[in-house]
């Protein structure tokens, strides 16, 4: 049986959005917060990066208000980081692969999105980079830490060259079916490898 490329979509951004939603109640359980405080973490950590992106280009209403399925995704997380979070804290690197995998689907469809009205495609590649990461820096700001993509594990860069690499395949001429898993491999590897190898930018060296 053969799977069509918006097979493929759903399923991971559904595996995505309840892995990236576990993550910000996990974060936000850290932070001894309460289980309103933990579910609204949980909810702009999945659903903050597609909703930055609808508002800058434009789609109203934002994706989540047009389909119940990101909030059931979100509840699901909330109450798995609830009733299992002593055991979900020894899968943390398989949450960690997961959020690399959404990471690049987030990113490929936001750049799709964005494409699909219009915006120019150098602009769309910021709009799939800001899907794919901007949840988790609106869950770190609201949980007082210094968010991710500011620090030394490379977060947004995965993002930016799996969209522009998904641009560029599609430009020449490879199916969504080959690029699509392709593209996701690629930001997958970049962050296991970035995380690994301890890769990261130049840093602006101050005199204290």
């Amino acid at each position: 049986m053969l799977y069509t490329t918006d097979d493929i979509v759903f399923v991971v951004d559904i595996v995505g959005t309840l892995v990236f939603a576990i993550s910000g109640a996990l974060a936000a359980g850290e932070k001894r917060f309460d289980l309103m405080g933990v579910a609204i973490i949980a909810f702009v950590t999945a659903v903050g990066g597609g909703t930055v992106r609808d508002l800058l280009i434009g789609s109203h209403p934002v994706g989540w208000m047009q389909n119940y399925q990101y909030i059931l995704l979100t509840s699901v997380g909330v109450l798995l980081v609830f009733f299992l979070h002593k055991h979900l804290q020894r899968f943390r690197k398989s949450f960690f692969l997961f959020d690399a995998i959404g990471l690049g689907t987030f990113a490929i469809a936001g750049m799709e999105k964005a494409l699909s009205f219009g915006i120019n495609p150098g602009y769309a590649i910021l709009c799939g980079m800001i899907t794919g990461c901007f949840g988790g820096l609106t869950r770190d700001v609201l949980c007082n830490d210094i968010p991710l993509i500011f620090r030394k594990e490379m977060y947004a860069l995965p993002a930016l060259a799996g969209a522009s690499a998904y641009l560029g395949l599609d430009r020449l001429g490879v199916i969504p079916e080959v690029s699509l898993p392709l593209t996701i491999l690629l930001v997958t590897l970049f962050r296991v490898f970035a995380v690994r190898y301890d890769w990261g930018l130049p840093k602006i060296k101050m005199n204290s």
